[in-house]
């Protein structure tokens, strides 16, 4: 029985190492699509169309212009997730109220010290693996060795965990590469209905080989981001992550769910001039502790309804 136990433990380590790993190889990835598609819709398929004169340079021009405003949008996003930090405890942190339970009692310096003797203390959340309390809808990841703030989970897309600071650059970059996708799956239907035409194809075998490989890599990336995207959408309106969702299955009311316009501002802010950019004002820094991933306001009415 100890012997099997030690041998998932270091079988979930190799897992995680693995992950780390594999971080490097997803940005590859990433810009190699980027890459393969900007080759087929710009220099291969549009950027040429642009000098034929006619509808079709128009059609080129707008296709172009679109494709790259989409695309710095995609990839300020992307980057955006990578290099934020999706929060972490700070030092020395004490928790004052127990979040999590509705308790409205105050932690004094001697029940604190206390976790050290008994880290099975109810009263607050704490982390045996980081030895240190837990702030309210903090979790633990495997991946990274610590914890994060209001952990949503880890992408191995990003290389990185996605959490209370970065969380709303992660929904972004779904966004941006929706219409992305969607968009070079438009542009390049009819040069993908050609290849099954009888008709002469203009081009070389090695570009009609990458437009083809664009069209399909675009079409299952719009169809699968898709989802991800309503699921994201649907977690955002009830103000809740991924893995909230998964704990309080058998919860049948949610302490954070404060109606779907303050949820929406949980994380993307009250500046509408910030929405749909990977940043936010400083103002909505100052005024939502919930951005900064320590503090999160509950129903009023919460505590009296639990009792």
């Amino acid at each position: 029985m100890h012997r099997s136990g030690v041998t998932m433990a270091w079988n979930v380590f190799r897992f995680c190492t693995a992950l780390r790993g594999l971080g490097s190889i997803m940005i590859l990835l990433v810009l190699g699509v980027v890459g393969v598609t900007y080759y087929a819709v710009v220099l291969t398929n549009y950027g040429p169309a642009l000098y034929e004169g006619g509808l079709d340079s128009v059609t080129a021009l707008a296709v172009v212009i679109l494709f790259h405003c989409l695309l710095v949008m995609l990839l300020w996003s992307y980057f955006s997730v990578v290099f934020t930090d999706p929060g972490s405890v700070p030092p020395n942190w004490r928790p004052v109220v127990d979040e999590e339970t509705g308790g409205a009692d105050v932690l004094n310096g001697s029940e604190f010290s206390a976790l050290h003797s008994e880290p099975s203390n109810q009263r607050i959340r704490y982390c045996r693996k980081c030895a240190q309390p837990k702030p309210p809808r903090c979790h633990h990841c495997s991946v990274c060795g610590r914890c994060v703030l209001k952990m949503d989970h880890h992408c191995v897309w990003v290389v990185n965990c996605v959490g209370a600071l970065n969380y709303k650059f992660f929904l972004l970059f779904l966004f941006y590469t929706f219409l992305e996708t969607t968009l070079v799956t438009l542009a390049l239907l009819p040069h993908f209905i050609a290849f099954f035409s009888d008709g002469e194809i203009p081009g070389t075998p090695g570009t009609l080989a990458t437009t083809f490989l664009a069209f399909v890599l675009n079409l299952a990336f719009a169809l699968s981001v898709l989802g991800f995207l309503i699921m994201h959408i649907s977690l955002v309106a009830a103000n809740t992550t991924t893995i909230e969702a998964y704990e309080k299955k058998t919860t049948p009311k949610w302490r954070y769910d404060l109606g779907r316009r303050k949820n929406f501002e949980q994380v993307f802010g009250t500046d509408r001039r910030y929405w749909f950019l990977p940043a936010y004002s400083d103002e909505d820094l100052r005024k939502i502790p919930a951005l900064q991933g320590l503090e999160y306001p509950s129903k009023p009415d919460f505590d009296s309804q639990e009792v």
